[in-house]
């Protein structure tokens, strides 16, 4: 059997990402599909139409994800999700951090983009800023004050922080043999929810909640079976092509958009290279902007006075640096890292919704306090 070529393989991954990206970028802008929408939903009107189209793509891809590694296809301990490391305060103050920050920006990093798409100049500004203090907290000045702080805190497990892995060291299973069944009930439980009230039964809620999450299951399959050569011909080493963590990867919104920047900076730079989250990124904007001009929504939007501009840059500061401290974003752990069942991807979505949460009391504050 002739082993596949590195650079052909890497293009048809990349390609199939970017593909991806634009089904990501199309259902979101279509559905209105948003986490922080979904949390002003609640407090506002106490609709929970959206809050079921979320928790919908959670169940697919929860469900898709470990049907995967029940045949064996991918591994969650291959995936950043899941290292027997857990890095519990980081979750925490991250998530927090981007929960508060997604609700003065308006929207996460994922809206921002899908925003952007739709003619929004001022997601175009939050997705800078937020790529730049991301970055920075990767590799610049706010990422000396991570790893010196907060990254200190944490503990060592046993085995993969993903619930099969601490299972299946528990019972004496392997995790392939558990998480097919695990997954499965954890995903008709989420599912039943869904469905426990008429708003859930929506066709719009399926499309997004379905779309998004098969978009997600998907993206783990390129990355984590297409793109993935047991022994790279050239180092003679595993390798998962095209991802910049150099693992199995699926969508996230804060680190790639960072990575984004830097390849646009500095392109002249042969040692910067597509990756998957960076097609995703243009992907995202492209499937947006096509839907937005064929639904002719399509319009330009900006700033409405100083305080719109100084809570926008603060809300994608906030989500730059947590995205990155919590290891991702209301997709990055709200779909992909919780897919995996990772305890570490609990802890951030909880903080995350918990920070949305504060962030949309405060707001309502302020507008009593104006009144």
């Amino acid at each position: 059997m002739t082993a596949p070529d590195p650079a052909s393989l890497t293009t048809l991954v990349l390609w199939s990402a970017f593909a991806l990206s634009v089904a990501f970028g199309a259902i979101a802008q279509r559905t209105h599909f948003c986490t922080m929408g979904a949390l002003a939903d609640i407090v506002s009107m106490r609709d929970f139409t959206r809050l079921r189209m979320w928790v919908l793509a959670i169940a697919v891809a929860i469900a898709g994800f470990n049907a995967m590694v029940g045949l064996g296809w991918v591994e969650a301990a291959k995936s950043v999700y899941a290292a027997p490391r857990l890095l519990w305060l980081s979750a925490v103050v991250g998530g927090l951090m981007f929960g508060f920050g997604m609700v003065l920006a308006s929207g996460c990093g994922s809206k921002s983009l899908v925003r952007v798409g739709g003619g929004n100049l001022k997601s175009l500004v939050v997705v800078t800023v937020l790529g730049l203090s991301a970055f920075a907290t990767l590799k610049g000045i706010t990422a000396v004050l991570r790893v010196e702080t907060i990254d200190r805190v944490f503990v060592t497990l046993s085995s993969g922080q993903d619930l099969p892995s601490l299972l299946a060291a528990a019972v004496g299973r392997t995790p392939a043999a558990l998480a097919p069944w695990l997954g499965g009930a954890i995903a008709l439980a989420l599912l039943a929810w869904v469905l426990a009230r008429p708003e859930g039964r929506r066709g719009e809620v399926w499309l997004g909640g379905v779309g998004v999450g098969a978009v997600i299951v998907l993206l783990w399959w390129v990355s984590g079976r297409l793109g993935h050569l047991a022994e790279d011909p050239n180092t003679l080493e595993e390798v998962f092509l095209a991802t910049n963590s150099r693992r199995m990867e699926a969508m996230s919104m804060v680190a790639p958009v960072g990575f984004a920047l830097d390849w646009l900076l500095f392109f002249s730079d042969k040692s910067k290279v597509l990756t998957i989250g960076i097609v995703s990124v243009a992907g995202v904007i492209a499937g947006s902007a096509v839907v937005a001009l064929l639904q002719k929504s399509f319009r330009w939007e900006g700033f409405g006075g100083v305080e719109d501009t100084v809570n926008h840059l603060a809300g994608a500061a906030l989500m730059g640096v947590g995205g990155v401290a919590a290891l991702g974003c209301t997709i990055g752990q709200g779909l992909s890292g919780i897919s995996t069942l990772s305890v570490g991807s609990a802890i951030a979505l909880a903080a995350i919704v918990a920070g949305g949460f504060l962030g949309l009391r405060w707001q309502l504050w302020r507008l009593e306090k104006m009144v």
